[in-house]
């Protein structure tokens, strides 16, 4: 290590008071895991949140339709398709396998990894984040990330019992669900989605679909999932 190097880490652990933590003070922070601060904004009865969450997804130019089961998904779906004159073609995540697609005669539903070619996907968020509107997907054999991001249209499909107020909430939800020695592991990715993709880099001018998706529907399903 450089002299100089040396220095300026030396510096840094000094500003950082390194050298005063108790042995092991990481791993104890990540073992408790204390809480953040909480905005007050997302914190009121369950169809509070829900409705704060559509409001703010919408803020951000995501469009948002609610249904009562996931058995009306297929019509949600082409209805979608219809206002914005998509083609009937989709590729849907295997974790929504189950839905009957096929009732509607029109709609042409794939499972898979999308191809170059697919113009509309449709996954299954693991939940929602009231206070900014924001979806979360956890990645997965049943949940391919990259249904996320390769379309240009996106439609998310999320469980209404599923939306919390705040991040720290959601975090929570998913340490408890993926927790071993029950055999499960925390996911590789863990992607948070606050409308479709956007970018004012060139010339401050917004560009939506810019590194993904320019289209986000998201589907909101009363109905309790198992």
């Amino acid at each position: 290590m450089t002299d100089t190097r040396s220095q300026i880490l030396t510096t840094l652990k000094t500003a950082l008071r390194r050298d005063q933590r108790p042995p092991h003070a990481a791993e104890q922070r990540l073992r408790e895991r204390p809480v953040n601060l909480v905005p007050e904004r997302g914190q009121g009865d369950h169809e509070d949140k829900i409705q704060l969450f559509s409001g703010e997804a919408q803020l951000v130019e995501a469009s948002v339709v609610r249904i009562s089961a996931l058995s009306a998904a297929p019509a949600a779906v082409t209805g979608f398709l219809g206002d914005h004159n998509l083609p009937s073609q989709v590729r849907v995540a295997p974790s929504l396998k189950d839905i009957a697609w096929a009732t509607q005669p029109m709609l042409k539903a794939e499972q898979g990894l999308p191809q170059a070619d697919d113009p509309t996907s449709i996954t299954m968020a693991f939940g929602g984040v009231a206070e900014t509107g924001t979806l979360v997907f956890l990645s997965g054999p049943d949940n391919p990330t990259t249904l996320n991001y390769v379309t240009p249209n996106h439609i998310a499909v999320v469980a209404a019992q599923d939306i919390a107020g705040d991040y720290e909430t959601v975090w929570g939800r998913i340490r408890a669900e993926n927790k071993a020695p029950e055999g499960k592991f925390m996911p590789r990715t863990v992607s948070w989605v606050t409308g479709p993709s956007r970018s004012a880099d060139i010339e401050q001018t917004l560009l939506l679909g810019a590194h993904g998706p320019q289209r986000l529907h998201i589907v909101i399903v009363d109905e309790p999932q198992d």
